[in-house]
């Protein structure tokens, strides 16, 4: 009994084997090669698939998603005779499981040999400034290149990015200076430019405020010759409405008389002609009130007046 055991314990193993062998589970977005003695037979997709045990074999399982794959930096010689230090990173995905099986022996390998070799036709046709400033145009010549290439391997290239372009330090030192020295070029002109307009702006300011100080005097001038000529006009007409006569008018004429001869500049003065109508009507004025208030008879002769004409006396001068 115990041979038969063995042997029926034998076969259940060879069963769960050939079962296990025989269910292949894919799991999505995956692909697998199944192969019968060798040869090609199939493409495994996603999910539950039987095949034949222990003839056919699965040859390869194939990620179908996206994949970013960093290449180390490469250095490459610029038109300028220039060695630069390029790092690209490739974004591809596999459309064809069999012919990325078949028709390449590594297509990772084969991807970054291909990058290294385009990267040196494109850059050598440009100059270390060109390369600096150019990185869409590089990247788009890149891709197309390599998208081309790789078609024919089940392989198709999405994206082509260079990660960092490193010229040679000293190049890198000459650069920083210059930067450096564009920076204060553009510093100075911008300082230049704020006082320039800030003197402008404060020149402009100066000639409002002028023009704005001189309309204000004019005004005010005009303001105050109006308020005298309106003084003048109300004083001229209260005084022909008040009718004065000849004798008031005297009196006010000698007021001013001291007036006129104040300060300690005025050495000499002038007296006009018409003060001697004023003391006529002034000793006429002062006889008339003798005579109604005193002496014993009321007659009182008032003295001859003096009518100069152009009578002109110098006051002396006093030290």
């Amino acid at each position: 009994m115990e041979p038969v055991i063995i042997v029926l314990i034998i076969l259940v193993v060879l069963v769960f084997i050939a079962l296990i062998k025989t269910i292949q589970v894919i799991p999505q977005a995956s692909a697998a090669i199944v192969e019968r003695f060798g040869r090609y037979t199939r493409t495994l997709n996603a999910g539950l698939n039987i095949v034949v045990p222990f003839i056919d074999s699965i040859r390869n399982r194939i990620d179908l998603r996206e994949q970013v794959v960093p290449f180390p930096p490469q250095p490459v010689i610029t038109q300028d005779n220039l060695v630069v230090n390029i790092d690209t990173v490739i974004y591809y995905q596999v459309t064809d499981a069999r012919a990325a099986t078949y028709e390449v022996a590594s297509y990772i390998q084969a991807i970054e040999q291909l990058t290294v070799t385009t990267l040196r036709n494109i850059i050598g046709g440009m100059d270390l400034e060109r390369t600096l400033t150019s990185r869409e145009e590089i990247n788009a010549a890149l891709r197309g290149v390599l998208d081309e290439a790789t078609g024919k391997w089940g392989i198709r290239v999405n994206r082509v990015e260079l990660k960092a372009i490193e010229p040679p330090t000293s190049i890198q030192d000459s650069m920083e200076k210059q930067m450096r020295a564009d920076r204060d070029k553009r510093a100075a002109i911008l300082t230049a430019e704020g006082i320039r307009q800030s003197q402008i702006l404060t020149a402009e300011g100066e000639k409002q405020s002028a023009i704005l100080r001189a309309e204000g005097e004019a005004k005010a001038a005009a303001l105050r010759a109006e308020g005298e000529a309106q003084a003048i006009r109300t004083v001229f007409e209260s005084i022909h409405a008040g009718d004065p006569d000849q004798k008031l008018l005297s009196y006010q004429y000698l007021q001013m008389l001291p007036k006129i001869a104040e300060g300690d500049a005025n050495k000499l003065w002038i007296v006009p002609s018409e003060i001697g109508d004023a003391l006529k009507g002034l000793s006429g004025a002062f006889g008339n009130f003798g005579g109604i208030g005193g002496g014993s008879n009321g007659n009182t002769t008032p003295p001859a007046p003096r009518t100069p004409n152009d009578d002109r006396r110098e006051r002396p001068s006093i030290d």
